[in-house]
């Protein structure tokens, strides 16, 4: 019996030498369309047209080509039924063995800037998708390829027919994955475009949500080593590893808690984080300077910790950083003194951030029994020009510096959180305690630990403060001002502890929890 593939793409790669094979050492006839039926002809390969196939042209400018029953009743016939092969030969209908098809290049027509929307609509393939999710369908009998890294794996197959079954099986599952993210992409792209009638006008959440990412890595291991893990998306796109270990599922947390943090920064900066806090931020007029003082703050804590800095980075830096143990370093540019210097640690990992640092994600996904929750981003500061004064003092101007900086420390700090800076670096920092007055004593203690006097600092608080005992106890290790969100029914009493110890005070209107 005749064997049928229907070839039909818009990646050529491996096209030519797959075909080839396909019709020499396999015996199939190749039915095909347009510019692939073209380019197999012109390379001398026996191709017929599917209009000559179905004995239906090509109309509306190729939209409709595919969409025939000579080509659907060869794809979904069941073997196995004879009522299905009766209605095969009653209708001329000639099965069909092998197809591969892959998709027109939505993604990356709407990726281009100012694509229109015609131009895009244009990309939606119609019959692609019909014909995969056809054969995909019928993967028992019918071989489906979307991906020109398998054709190889389908010749070996077709010489050696015993494994030729689990391979259409994993095809198959192949192919409902493209075709899913396919449509998610269209779907998120119209998102953007159309006004849904049931989109929530108050959170600008679609009503339903599609998410499909491809496995751009497995991991070791998940935050214990017990834990499965992989990672999805495009992470690597973002990022160029030079050196080290492969990344772990909590290298690759703290990296993005990094370079969220990074971001807010435009002078030369340098972050230290640990299990996503920040436990030393610095800025200053040259990196090895903001380096100083951000290790100041805590010399215990950076142990296997992440470092980022937002300039390239020195051999001056690299030298001292290399004296401490540090899992990654992130940075835009490395020169190549650094480059040889850290290459003499050969687990450490260091991390390009093509692209510059910064954040692109605006949306952010938890999973939750369930479920999942999604939310914007926390990018704002707040209106940072209207700042509230509530004490009788107001800040003096190296407190306000003082207080912006720590501000901008905070709200990256897991909560409750309570930052001490002075100027632009940290001093304290205190995390994640269920009481707010604890997170202060933490952030207290460290400074001491480090040798930092807290006299005349600021106290940053990512959250109101619900009593006035968080900022007496900042007060009395040495504040003189502080900034925090405001809003708690005992505001009136925070205040009157600011003004009764001199403190400036000032309300952002922003809350910054992070949990």
């Amino acid at each position: 019996m005749e064997k049928l593939a229907l070839l039909s793409v818009s990646d050529k790669r491996g096209l030519i030498e797959f075909a080839t094979a396909l019709v020499q050492r396999s015996g199939y006839r190749i039915l095909s369309t347009g510019g692939t039926a073209k380019l197999l002809a012109g390379k001398g390969l026996p191709v017929t047209e599917v209009s000559q196939h179905t004995g239906f042209p090509e109309i509306m400018e190729g939209r409709v080509k595919t969409l025939h029953p000579k080509i659907h009743g060869g794809l979904l016939c069941r073997r196995d039924k004879p009522d299905h092969l009766r209605q095969a030969e009653a209708n001329g209908i000639a099965l069909i063995d092998l197809v591969v098809v892959n998709l027109y290049p939505f993604e990356q027509t709407i990726a281009r800037p100012g694509v229109g929307l015609e131009e895009a609509i244009e990309n939606i393939d119609i019959g692609g998708p019909s014909m995969l999710r056809s054969a995909a369908k019928n993967h028992e009998s019918v071989t489906v390829v979307c991906d020109p890294a398998d054709y190889d794996a389908v010749l070996k197959a077709l010489e050696a027919p015993a494994g030729l079954g689990e391979l259409r099986r994993r095809l198959a599952l192949k192919v409902f994955q493209h075709t899913a993210g396919y449509d998610a992409a269209i779907a998120r792209f119209l998102e953007g475009r159309f006004a849904e009638p049931d989109l929530d006008a108050v959170s600008g959440f679609p009503a339903a949500l599609t998410l499909n990412y491809r496995k751009a890595s497995s991991l070791r291991y998940g935050e214990n080593p017990h834990q499965k893990a992989a990672l999805y998306g495009t992470f690597f796109e973002h990022f160029e590893q030079l050196q080290g270990k492969e990344l772990s599922y909590n290298n690759i947390l703290d990296i993005t808690s990094a370079t969220y943090l990074i971001g807010e920064f435009e002078r030369p900066t340098v972050a230290i984080l640990k299990h996503t806090n920040p436990c030393g931020v610095a800025s200053a007029d040259t990196l090895a300077a903001a380096w100083g003082k951000a290790y100041a703050t805590d010399r215990q804590a950076p142990f296997g910790g992440i470092i980022v800095v937002n300039q390239t980075l020195g051999g001056d830096l690299a030298a001292a950083i290399a004296e401490i143990f540090t899992e990654v370093i992130i940075a835009p540019r490395f020169s190549d003194e650094a480059r040889e210097i850290f290459r003499r640690k050969k687990n450490l990992r260091l991390m390009i951030a093509r692209g510059g640092l910064g954040a692109d994600s605006l949306r952010e996904v938890r999973s939750v029994v369930g479920g999942i929750l999604m939310q914007d981003r926390d990018t704002a500061l707040g209106d940072v020009a209207n700042f509230k004064v509530v004490t009788k003092r107001p800040p003096t101007p190296e407190e306000r510096a003082g207080m912006l900086f720590g501000w901008k420390v905070c709200k990256h700090v897991k909560s409750n959180a309570i930052v001490y800076a002075r100027g632009e670096e940290t001093l304290g920092i205190g995390a994640g305690q269920m009481a707010r007055v604890d997170s202060s004593r933490i952030a207290v203690w460290k400074a001491g630990a480090a040798g930092l006097d807290l006299r005349g600092s600021v106290v940053a608080s990512e959250a109101l403060f619900p009593f006035a005992d968080s900022l007496i106890a900042a007060a009395e290790a040495g504040a003189t001002a502080a900034i925090q969100p405001g809003g708690s029914v005992r505001d009136d009493e925070v205040i009157k502890a600011a003004d009764e110890r001199n403190l400036a005070m000032v309300f952002t209107a922003m809350r910054h929890f992070r949990h």
